[in-house]
């Protein structure tokens, strides 16, 4: 499937070349990264599907499925609808009563900081070939926190690193925000 291939070659150069996520490399070497691909139409539907992927990861250990990667090829290509969109799942998140169990991360090919510009290069580190969710184990990711050291830093490490990215680099990892 095109949409598994292009997010496993994003998560394998950019979120783990790059080490955007220095607590990635290790579940996707173990295969704990889930990606699923939704083929929802509308936003009612993807709601239903995200609340599906919950349930399986509920139900799933950490060993088996640390995190998810809801891939979302068809529907809401446009920024503003994606993140109106992400209230509504947060909102199905607390309503559900996993919110403290699950965060949601998000990504989108167009992704854009509150008070950046859209062509401001520190969006490139939430920047993916499709708009997706992605389901953290709230357990999981303290774990990896309190080993980390000074994980408030990786945000500004990450946009330090696409700072330096040349342009011909940046074509190369993020192909799809250049018509390749």
């Amino acid at each position: 499937m095109q949409e598994v291939e292009r997010i496993q070659r994003w998560l394998d150069d950019v979120v783990i070349g790059l080490n955007l996520c220095p607590f990635a490399a290790r579940p996707r070497r173990q295969k704990r990264i889930r990606i699923a691909v939704t083929q929802a139409d509308n936003e009612d539907a993807l709601l239903e599907e995200l609340q599906q992927e919950l349930l399986l990861i509920d139900k799933s250990s950490a060993n088996e499925i640390e995190t998810t990667l809801l891939v979302i090829p068809h529907l809401l290509p446009d920024f503003t609808d994606y993140t109106l969109f992400l209230d509504l799942a947060n909102f199905q998140l607390q309503r559900s009563g996993w919110e403290g169990q699950y965060q949601l991360a998000s990504f989108h090919p167009d992704y854009c900081f509150a008070g950046s510009d859209p062509d401001d290069t520190e969006n490139l580190t939430n920047r993916s070939p499709y708009p997706l969710i992605h389901i953290i184990r709230e357990e999981q990711l303290e774990q990896v926190l309190s080993k980390y050291p000074d994980p408030e830093v990786i945000p500004e490490n990450n946009v330090a690193r696409m700072l330096l990215l040349e342009d011909q680099e940046k074509r190369r990892l993020f192909p799809y925000l250049f018509g390749e």
